[in-house]
């Protein structure tokens, strides 16, 4: 399982080719993560590349948007409470908070976020 860390990878077709390295025969890795528009063809290439078979794949962005939307005052709320000021964009943009950058980026459209299923053959 990798959740949300892959968009920081130097070598993302590495990893996926040490997942597939260290996968059994008919192993499964279930996987999620974002990409920004600018980087969405390298990682459908990589992807695409990759020895292992996708499953599934999913477009999760509006569900995600849904969760965000739902836990933005919380998250806002504790953003206020526990982090230094300086430090409050830097926040907000990681928590997803509504009027952020990743949360506009979301919404319209030049943020991909998805899930995948892959089995290795």
């Amino acid at each position: 399982i990798n959740v949300e860390a892959s968009h920081c990878y130097p070598a993302f077709p590495r990893f996926l080719s040490e997942v597939e390295r260290v996968l059994r025969p008919g192993g499964h890795f279930l996987y999620a993560d974002f990409r920004f528009k600018d980087n969405i063809p390298a990682w459908e290439k990589a992807i695409a590349e990759s020895p292992l078979r996708i499953e599934q794949q999913t477009d999760i962005g509006p569900c995600v948007i849904r969760g965000l939307e739902k836990n933005s005052a919380s998250s806002q709320a504790l953003l206020d409470r526990k982090l230094p000021k300086f430090l409050h964009n830097l926040g907000r943009d990681f928590a997803g908070v509504k009027g952020s950058r990743v949360y506009n980026a979301l919404v319209e459209g030049n943020l991909s976020y998805r899930s995948y299923h892959f089995v290795k053959a």
